[in-house]
């Protein structure tokens, strides 16, 4: 292993898991408090209306006092009138209630979640969209994480730096007052759906179905149309399951919107869609940019429902708004998928783990089917025999594509290494580093998953490779790599 060297010099930060960063979410009360079939939220809804007004006003500014520190007051007050609509239908219809009756109601069905209660880990990095205000050299990062809250859910933080010209790294103090934003549908298509289901249901259904739908809608317009058809009473099994997977499909896709007042590092994105409902893991950042000039950041992601994996995007041009869809073809399935950051004769392109162990090179014309891939011909060493993966997006360089790995040895030891591929052509290689860049030291070996060292991207800088990793699940340092020393070692010839 090479370890703190004149190639890989580790600093001293260190990133842990904080269980006081919290958001609020939905809560609705187990199944201990309904007797004889009687609905969840009815006892509790019963017994604040049987409050006096005294009671309820008594009751909700103890609440308001006891949380208003940990929270933006917008958000609390926005949270309990949500969660109020949640189970508004359970009150009768002849009783009218209070504005503050209605938020006391709401709190009762509201939870904090603790984001980081189990663990902070697995980095990516891109530059900062706002480059102003730094010195000569400095370049302004932003680092997402993966943070590791109750029930092992994953959700997708943020933190910002500044990379100076020395090449010392500056965290930002995180802020304290978490959000996870608003959601709203995203508009899909009719060729998005096609590609969705594309051979793996009723084609006949699929197509009577699309054809009933405009070319562009959302899921308002989805399910007045779906709700029509079930109300005929015609549809046959194969209709129901399309009609069930195209509701799946829309409510997968969707807006997610930050108010601007919230530092970054306080923008959760928790997970919303079905497929995603036990978390949103590993997600790699990077910012591409587009033959006509523009300049967007997408992040590739693992959604996880408890049994399933997909592949999801990310969108955004400001860390502010975030477009999320979910990934189709064969390419896109498993986990660890990382885009190029700019088009390759054309076509988006992007790393690939398919089928679970090898590093494959994807290519896509509209960057959200996927349908082929092509395995590279890395050769394995032994500290890489049982898996291989990407740690990220391809850093460009001129000498080729710049991608560090991670492969899985004896004892499921994780250790990062690195690849060299052509810049033309990325399927192709032209360097591999002979041994680990980075392994595991005594410090980074014990946690969750012990032995593990992982990334899901790096930034160039100069001369400089930013490496943030994470350590067995557990925590992030920060580690920098010379550039040219790197390369040197690349490019010795075989």
């Amino acid at each position: 292993m090479i370890g703190t060297t004149t190639l890989v010099q580790r600093s001293t930060h260190l990133l842990q898991a904080d269980p006081r960063r919290v958001i609020l979410r939905f809560f609705l009360p187990g199944h201990e408090m309904a007797a004889h079939g009687i609905p969840h939220a009815d006892p509790v809804i019963r017994r604040v209306l049987q409050m006096s007004d005294e009671e309820v006003s008594k009751t909700y500014n103890e609440i308001i006092q006891r949380y208003i520190t940990r929270h933006d007051d917008h958000d609390l007050f926005a949270a309990f009138n949500e969660h109020f609509e949640h189970i508004a239908h359970h009150i009768p219809k002849n009783i009218e209630v209070s504005q503050e009756r209605r938020n006391l109601i709401g709190a009762y069905f509201t939870r904090e979640f603790s984001v980081e209660g189990a663990a902070l880990f697995n980095p990516s990095i891109v530059a900062h969209p706002d480059q102003t205000r730094l010195a000569d050299g400095e370049l302004r990062f932003i680092m997402s994480l993966r943070a590791l809250g109750e029930g092992h859910v994953s959700s997708i933080e943020f933190r910002t730096g500044v990379l100076t010209q020395p090449g010392e790294v500056k965290l930002d103090a995180p802020g304290r007052r978490l959000t996870a934003g608003r959601t709203a549908p995203a508009t899909l298509s009719r060729d998005y759906l096609r590609d969705f289901f594309d051979g793996h249901a009723d084609e006949t259904a699929v197509e009577q179905l699309l054809k009933l739908l405009p070319a562009q809608f959302d899921v308002n317009r989805l399910d007045v149309i779906l709700t029509a058809v079930e109300r005929d009473e015609l549809t046959h099994d194969g209709e129901k399951n399309v009609i069930n997977q195209l509701r799946r499909a829309a409510y997968s896709n969707y807006w997610l919107n930050f108010p601007s007042d919230h530092l970054l590092s306080e923008r959760v994105l928790y997970p919303t869609g079905e497929d995603e409902s036990q978390g949103m893991e590993d997600v790699r950042f990077t910012q591409f940019l587009d033959d006509d000039g523009r300049t967007t950041y997408y992040g590739m992601y693992t959604a996880f429902d408890g049994s399933r994996l997909n592949q999801y995007l990310i969108e955004t041009n400001n860390f502010q708004t975030f477009d999320i869809t979910k990934l189709l073809g064969h390419a896109a399935r498993n986990k660890g998928m990382a885009l190029f950051p700019r088009r390759i004769n054309g076509e988006f392109a992007a790393l690939s783990r398919w089928d679970n162990e090898n590093i494959s090179v994807a290519k896509s014309m509209d960057i959200k089917k996927w349908s082929s891939s092509r395995e590279l011909p890395i050769p394995r060493q032994p500290w890489e025999f049982v898996k291989l993966g990407n740690c990220g997006s391809p850093l460009e360089t001129p000498d080729g594509w710049l991608v560090i790995t991670h492969g899985v040895g004896a004892l499921r030891e994780y250790s990062l290494g690195a690849v060299l591929l052509d810049l033309n052509d990325p399927t192709k290689l032209i360097g591999v580093l002979d041994q680990p860049l980075m392994g595991p030291t005594e410090e980074e070996r014990d946690g969750y998953s012990p032995n593990v060292l992982y990334s899901c991207g790096a930034l160039l800088h100069q001369e400089t490779l930013l490496l943030p990793y994470g350590c067995s699940d557990h925590s992030i340092r920060i580690a920098t790599v010379d550039l040219p020393e790197l390369m040197d070692r690349l490019l010795v010839p075989a």
